[in-house]
């Protein structure tokens, strides 16, 4: 599905990643890991084509197609869904009618006509049960007075709705409590399936206790340095990312 080779990208003419190779397959969860500062972010932008980064070598794929030309709008189109550390408010724009415009764009980019309002309802209602979200939250601003877990369970239900073949969620338990982190990992577990893809960008293995990958990535001065099974999220709590960065250094 996703195919990353000898990436390097550069923001502000900082080279950031320096040599990313990773490869994605349907069905699978990985989890990237790092310190601060290791390229764990700027992955995921790069991926979902934020343009204030420049891909200096390297080749991105998704399910076989070079992808490193297209605008983030065309990749989210093809499937790729970045859930945001720090998502935006947008004053006056109700959670509803956001998703019914951001899948009206998605369904427009494919040929396909805008989807009926009765089937958007039926949608929206199956969905938001499933996420246990309160209808009320659903007329809200988006985003605007939401706690930390309402934005991320709001970018969840998003993730649901638009049924992206990739989902990449960037540091989506940054400031989230122990409630709102399973709420938000049970969301995410009921909508994986062996045709879609998740990857998690984080700090610390807490998240992993609720999402379990199949593959974790750790990331250190732009390059994956260590790749292993979900023990090794466990191996990182204990022991932290200071011998990782000794391996490297000898390596």
């Amino acid at each position: 599905m996703l195919k990353i080779e000898n990436l390097h990208a550069s923001v502000e003419d900082k080279n950031i990643l320096k040599g990313i190779n990773l490869e994605v397959k349907p069905g699978e969860v990985h989890a990237i890991m790092g310190p601060n500062g290791s390229g764990k972010s700027t992955l995921s932008s790069v991926v979902a084509g934020k343009e204030e980064y420049e891909v200096t070598d390297g080749k991105i794929f998704f399910n076989g197609e070079d992808i490193e030309e297209l605008a983030a709008e065309e990749r989210a189109h093809k499937g790729i869904f970045l859930s945001f550390q720090y998502p935006v408010e947008i004053p006056g724009v109700s959670v509803t009618n956001f998703i019914k415009t951001a899948i009206n764009e998605s369904r427009k980019a494919k040929g396909l006509e805008d989807m009926p309002a009765k089937d958007m309802l039926k949608l929206i209602r199956e969905k938001s049960e499933l996420l246990e979200i309160d209808r009320k939250f659903l007329s809200r601003s988006l985003n605007e007075g939401f706690s930390g877990g309402e934005k991320k369970r709001n970018e969840i239900f998003q993730m649901a709705m638009l049924e992206p073949k990739l989902a990449i969620l960037d540091e989506t338990d940054s400031g989230l409590d122990i409630d709102a982190l399973r709420i938000v990992a049970n969301g995410v577990n009921k909508l994986k399936s062996k045709d879609n893809a998740v990857v998690v960008i984080t700090h610390y293995q807490r998240l992993l206790d609720y999402i379990v990958p199949d593959f974790v990535h750790v990331l250190h001065n732009g390059r994956i340095v260590k790749s292993g099974g979900k023990e090794l999220a466990h191996e990182l709590e204990e022991r932290g990312y200071d011998w990782i960065k000794e391996e490297a250094a000898n390596a």
